[in-house]
């Protein structure tokens, strides 16, 4: 599996970072770099990230808070901590389309190639170009319901209203190195490589960082209703390595135009390379985080928001119009020039680390440190 252990490779030594590391004994600590070292900045004025993140001064105070050597033995938790992980759906059209055949296939793999093809032929990339929520959405909306093919993936997808779901608890997510899950009832499933914001309680986007919003194909087809089995399950959402500040050298506008790879290699020799590009994404970032938090919604501790993905593999990896699907022992990289590589492997969610360590236990951990 990939390593655990707190490693600055892949991560801009120019960049302004914040994560957070598990220091063994002792419980999680806040850090980030310096001179392209991880240092521990855990102090009672910033005990958590979403306190960090909170602060009007968070970047200023990451480059100057007192800082300690973090030990060889410190090993990687996700970068996020009483967050709660929203995601964003169907925010990219060729993606929209895959949810469209997974709906009318009804999460059956056999059934959707067939479906790609008719499907296609009617929708093709009309829809790569549409504002989602203008005049022209909605006459495509309406061509679409004469045809036959509305569906509620292109509801979201096109109409006004951004699809935003609960993607994992607070404290739940996995961070670089770990064992990612499926749910061992699932088939069908695919990583989805995303950008994922960190948002303070003001609505502020302080920076990003990258995530696997796992994603379980056949649970989701079979119903929407299902879409809380399909993504919240044990160690089913990877977030990291560091969540990147915003500053001169990296801002939203990056995000904005960023390019992410994704790289899946199976024990048994397979490679499943694919790219994600945020120039193509039909929803402003912005515009996402405002559906998420405001008068309707507020978040005291802010929240982790995945921006959705590009990215659905159709390529067969066994048998011809069976598609993609997970294999465990699979390893995947997700990457982007400016966030880093996160790197985790497949592994059922009922044999990956049971998630013990919730609110109440951090906060027992952080009094008995003194940093309450």
């Amino acid at each position: 599996m990939a390593e655990r252990r707190v490693s600055v490779e892949g991560l801009d030594p120019e960049g302004l970072w914040l994560g957070r590391a598990e220091l063994p004994g002792v419980g999680p600590a806040v850090i980030t770099l310096r001179d392209g070292v991880a240092v521990d900045i855990t102090a009672k004025s910033a005990p958590t990230v979403r306190d960090l993140l909170d602060r009007e001064d968070a970047a200023d105070y990451v480059r100057t808070a007192p800082a300690a050597p973090l030990p060889e033995t410190a090993t990687w938790l996700a970068p996020c901590d009483l967050q709660p992980v929203k995601a964003c759906g169907v925010t990219f059209a060729g993606s929209m389309v895959e949810r469209v055949i997974e709906e009318q296939a009804a999460g059956d793999p056999d059934k959707a190639e067939g479906i790609r093809v008719r499907v296609g032929a009617r929708i093709g990339d009309s829809l790569s170009n549409v504002v989602p929520g203008s005049d022209e959405a909605m006459s495509v909306k309406a061509a679409l319901i004469e045809e036959g093919l509305w569906s509620q993936y292109l509801e979201v997808g096109i109409g006004k209203d951004a699809e935003v779901f609960s993607k994992a608890q607070a404290l739940s997510s996995v961070g670089q190195g770990a064992d990612i899950g499926l749910h061992p009832g699932s088939v069908w499933n695919n990583p989805e490589p995303e950008i994922v914001l960190a948002v303070n309680s003001r609505g502020d986007i302080p920076g990003a960082t990258l995530g696997n919003d796992v994603n379980l194909r056949d649970f989701e087809g079979r119903s929407a209703l299902l879409l809380s089995k399909a993504k919240d399950n044990n160690a089913s959402c990877a977030i990291g390595p560091m969540i990147r500040l915003f500053d001169a050298s990296f801002t939203l506008d990056h995000v904005r135009q960023a390019q992410l790879s994704m790289t899946v290699t199976g024990e048994d020799g397979y490679v499943l390379q694919g790219h994600s590009s945020m120039a193509e994404i039909s929803r402003d970032p912005e515009d996402l985080v405002a559906q998420t938090i405001g008068r309707h919604h507020q978040y005291p501790d802010g929240f982790m928001l995945f921006l959705g993905t590009l990215f659905a593999p159709t390529e067969d990896r066994d048998e011809p119009g069976q598609g993609f699907t997970h294999k465990l022992g699979d390893r995947v990289e997700i990457s982007s020039p400016g966030l880093g590589v996160l790197q985790n492997r497949v592994q059922l969610s009922t044999e990956c680390p049971p998630w013990t360590f919730g609110t109440a236990a951090l906060m027992r951990n952080l009094a008995v440190r003194g940093l309450l």
